[in-house]
């Protein structure tokens, strides 16, 4: 499609929900009935990283089971039809990637991939299985897993600012905007540049001037998708 339209899709737990994967953090502040303080921060890494270790194996066996739902295939349909499509995500699973996008932004890391604890630049995929006490990178330290911590920086976050800026449309599926800088990334688009927002509790989330789509991913995105898919534009519905 020549002049393809380009869509950037901010996703949060919310559009994985319906793959089975649980939102990161429920309203009891327990992540798969763990204190998130104890498994997502440098210093419950530091106290037991044993423990770290055990609850992201367990967290990637469960994302290799789940698959992509229909928002996820409905996005990757629309890549695949000549629609520029760009993902950034605060999920850290891989079923956009499974669904079939080839352009998503990992910003708080990626649980099937491993990395040194010394140099962040030394990566590992994790085809199978998961990281054990003793497990080291090239420069001998012991590896964790490749995701973003609370109290830990954002490394990708000014990338995916760009791509923000980029959007001909800004769709967020999923979140409630409430994770920070993240949450940050609706300033950087430009200012008539459409937005919609597409959560069960839109209504509640939807800053101003965002149109607020009050249903789940699985129906939201696709019914888009398809509005998009016949007008061949991004328009609002």
């Amino acid at each position: 499609m020549a002049d393809a339209p380009h869509l950037v899709v901010f996703t949060g737990s919310g559009i994985s929900v319906e793959s089975g994967i649980k939102t990161f953090r429920a309203s009891d502040g327990l992540w798969e009935e763990h204190p998130v303080e104890e498994v997502a921060t440098p210093e419950g890494w530091r106290h037991d990283p044993e423990r770290v270790l055990g609850f992201y194996n367990q967290r990637r066996e469960q994302i290799r089971r789940a698959k992509p739902n229909a928002a996820h295939k409905a996005l990757a349909a629309l890549e695949q039809e000549g629609f520029k499509v760009s993902v950034i995500t605060q999920n850290i699973d891989d079923l956009h990637e499974r669904a079939g996008s080839r352009h998503v932004l990992h910003l708080h890391g990626e649980i099937l991939k491993a990395r040194s604890s010394v140099d962040p630049r030394l990566r590992y995929p994790l085809p199978k299985g998961g990281i054990e006490l003793g497990d080291i990178c090239d420069k001998g330290s012991q590896l964790r897993p490749d995701v973003v911590w609370f109290g830990e920086s954002v490394p990708l976050f000014e990338d995916a600012c760009e791509i923000a800026s980029q959007a001909d449309f800004f769709l967020v599926v999923g979140t409630s905007l409430a994770v920070m800088p993240a949450a940050s990334l609706l300033s950087y688009i430009e200012m008539e540049t459409p937005c919609a927002l597409v959560d069960p509790d839109a209504d509640a989330l939807t800053p101003p001037g965002v149109l607020a789509i009050n249903t789940t991913a699985g129906e939201g995105v696709p019914a888009l998708v398809n509005q998009w898919r016949k007008q061949g534009n991004l328009m609002l519905p």
